[in-house]
């Protein structure tokens, strides 16, 4: 069971359960991928809201591999999720919730970091 006092979400992916972390090594990806300079940069990135679905793919990736998973981004974007583009979006979006602290993280409250992240235009 997921413990979001550790920055643990559970989500279903795929028709699986599967807990997902940032840890310190997610969070050093993500700033790579990002090309944010340091974790300030990475938060303000995420807080803005926007985000293509290749950004989703690597925010879900590296919250699954930070739980132990081995998986590419490209394997996770190939992943089902129920509500498509808006699931992966949610799940994004509490996952960077409990990890930077950014209000309830439960399913339907509020909407941290400037609302739920929304695929660049153009994506779908």
């Amino acid at each position: 069971m997921a413990n979001a006092r550790r920055g643990e979400i559970e989500a279903e992916l795929g028709g699986t359960s599967r807990r997902l972390v940032l840890t310190l090594g997610a969070l050093a990806e993500l700033e790579a991928h990002f090309e944010a300079s340091d974790l300030v940069d990475l938060a303000e990135r995420f807080s803005a809201g926007r985000l293509s679905a290749g950004d989703l793919a690597a925010i879900i990736g590296a919250g699954l591999r930070g739980a132990g998973e081995a998986i590419t981004d490209r394997e996770v974007g190939a992943l089902a999720v129920e509500g498509g583009a808006a699931g992966y979006a949610r799940i994004a979006t509490q996952l960077l919730a409990v990890t930077f602290g950014g209000g309830a993280a439960e399913e339907g409250a509020g909407r941290p970091f400037g609302g739920a992240p929304s695929p660049s235009p153009g994506t779908r």
